[in-house]
């Protein structure tokens, strides 16, 4: 049943990633991120509502300490992704796998072996390659766009993913995704209404129906998928699992979008891919 649910992830955010691109650059981040949010919180609430009266402090706490964590890091995500090419940033979140290991080894025991520090190391050089147009004279300012926006979504994610494991043993998978979702469709649609840019969201639902039923659909599922999978295997295992949708969403940039890669970032983008798979068959 984890490896099925991780399946359903991969699926998920591989579509999901590709369209959020197209939202964000047709949307913007904010509006984006709102019309995700709003969706699934609809949807889940039939689901989750009988069970709000139970949560003791402890499950608020982590609840709302992992809502704050995922806004900020989806924020960065999605504008990561409006600004740069998805080959690019796709590999960038393999990094992902490693933080979400460190911190199931060190604050619940899942264990990080002496070979998975050998393949972080190999997705650190992978993710080097990809980022940089140029191999020979690699600097700060020959980073492809968007890149250092991911890297920091990608701390945030990868703690996104330790609190969303660990929040769905706490609570279940459809609880900790409905909290979230509620949490940021609401700082979302402040955060619109305060810019009075509430209008736009109306106009952009007519127009643009199609896509953000998609996306919604895409990202929720991935993320329901991804929280029930760590109920049947270790989070890092999951994590790890999952990431390959990384592989999907960059042959979906380089076929249908014409992203161009030149040799040592296709090197870079295959490194890192397989370095974040054979991380997550190591993981325990």
């Amino acid at each position: 049943m984890g490896v099925l649910f991780a399946g359903l992830a991969i699926l998920g955010w591989g579509f999901g990633d590709f369209l959020i691109q197209k939202s964000a650059r047709k949307l913007g981040d904010w509006e984006a991120l709102f019309f995700i949010t709003f969706f699934a919180t609809v949807v889940l609430l039939p689901f989750i509502y009988g069970d709000l009266r139970s949560l003791g402090i402890s499950d608020w706490a982590v609840l709302v300490g992992t809502s704050v964590v995922i806004l900020v890091a989806g924020l960065l995500d999605f504008d990561a992704l409006r600004v740069g090419k998805i080959s690019i940033i796709e590999p960038i979140y393999a990094m992902e796998v490693p933080i979400t290991i460190a911190l199931s080894s060190f604050l619940i025991g899942e264990s990080m072996t002496g070979m998975q520090l050998i393949l972080i190391v190999g997705l650190l050089v992978g993710i080097f390659l990809v980022s940089n147009k140029h191999f020979g004279r690699m600097r700060m300012r020959t980073l492809e766009k968007g890149v250092l926006f991911a890297i920091l979504a990608t701390i945030g994610m990868g703690l996104s993913n330790f609190l969303f494991g660990f929040a769905s043993r706490a609570t279940d998978p459809l609880m900790i995704n409905w909290f979230t979702s509620a949490f940021m469709a609401a700082a979302t649609i402040a955060y619109l209404l305060y810019k009075k840019q509430g209008h736009l969201v109306i106009s952009n639902w007519r127009k643009n129906k199609l896509l953000i039923l998609g996306v919604s659909f895409s990202d929720n599922l991935a993320w329901v998928s991804y929280s029930a999978a760590t109920l049947f295997l270790p989070i890092g295992l999951a994590t790890g699992l999952t990431e390959s949708y990384i592989a999907l969403a960059a042959i979906l940039g380089i076929t249908l979008n014409k992203e161009r890669l030149v040799v040592h970032q296709k090197f870079g983008l295959f490194l890192a891919v397989t370095t974040a798979i054979a991380l997550a068959l190591t993981a325990s």
